[in-house]
């Protein structure tokens, strides 16, 4: 099988799994398109842990992370097996790249993994692995995480960061449906850098841009775009798929980064 790229999607709110809108094309787009994988890690913004962690369970619950929404959202089961012999390579290579890394055997898959993938592989049939973020511990470290895990790529194994490109409740619960303009600049600021490969100024971004700290109060959910792009290698090109901002301060940006 041919190399994989990596993938960042912003997976929107838990809605999205009943009402995804027009971001449903592009994540079913990217199905169609790829190459099937032999298996799916992703990493996910809504688990965080102290240090690196995968899942190990061969039949990982599906994880409802999320209260007040309609009960049909609650009814939503994603089955898809999990791969412990997958779980086992990743603690290899993490723990090769000097990461002190742990499996955990009950741990199921949150809204984070399965709201995407609930569109992507419908079906449920390919086994997906979850990746925590360690959000106390920052981007740099986000992308040796990644660029320790870049050989799957080769395995067949497709690499997901699944976080959002901006990720401000509350602007969001104050603005209306127009994006804010700190949301846009942090959108194209991003963009262009991704275009550079300035992935330190990227990693510097909470100093770098005026915007940084406003798009993300904390770190959770941009940093699975540090995976990604570690996953891609040094030299990846990149393609920006979607750019559409909701509910004013939920930038809902997708990339995909090809090894060069």
């Amino acid at each position: 099988m041919s190399r994989l790229p990596a993938l960042f999607l912003s997976h929107g709110s838990p809605m999205h799994a009943l009402q995804p809108g027009a971001v449903r094309a592009v994540w079913q787009g990217l199905a169609r398109e790829l190459p099937r994988p032999k298996a799916i890690l992703i990493a996910s913004a809504h688990w965080e842990t102290d240090l690196p962690a995968v899942t190990a369970a061969a039949r990982p619950e599906t994880i409802h992370d999320f209260y007040g929404f309609p009960q049909p959202l609650y009814e939503i089961q994603y089955p898809a097996a999990g791969d412990p012999a997958l779980a086992e390579e990743v603690l290899r290579l993490l723990r090769k790249n000097d990461f002190n890394a742990a499996a955990d055997p009950a741990r199921g898959l949150d809204h984070g993994a399965w709201s995407p993938l609930l569109h992507m592989y419908p079906e449920a049939d390919v086994p997906v692995v979850q990746l925590a973020v360690q959000t106390h511990l920052g981007p740099a470290h986000h992308l040796a995480l990644g660029r320790a895990l870049a050989p799957l790529a080769a395995e067949g194994v497709l690499a997901i960061g699944s976080g959002h490109l901006t990720h401000n409740l509350r602007e969001r619960m104050r603005e209306g449906g127009a994006p804010a303009g700190y949301v846009v600049r942090f959108q194209r600021w991003v963009a262009d850098r991704i275009a550079a490969r300035d992935v330190d100024a990227l990693v510097d971004y909470r100093r770098l841009t005026p915007d940084g700290v406003r798009a993300h109060p904390t770190d959770e959910h941009f940093l699975p775009l540090f995976v990604a792009l570690g996953a891609a290698g040094g030299h990846y090109r990149a393609e920006r798929l979607y750019d559409a901002v909701e509910m004013g301060a939920l930038a809902m940006d997708a990339y995909r980064f090809d090894a060069a």
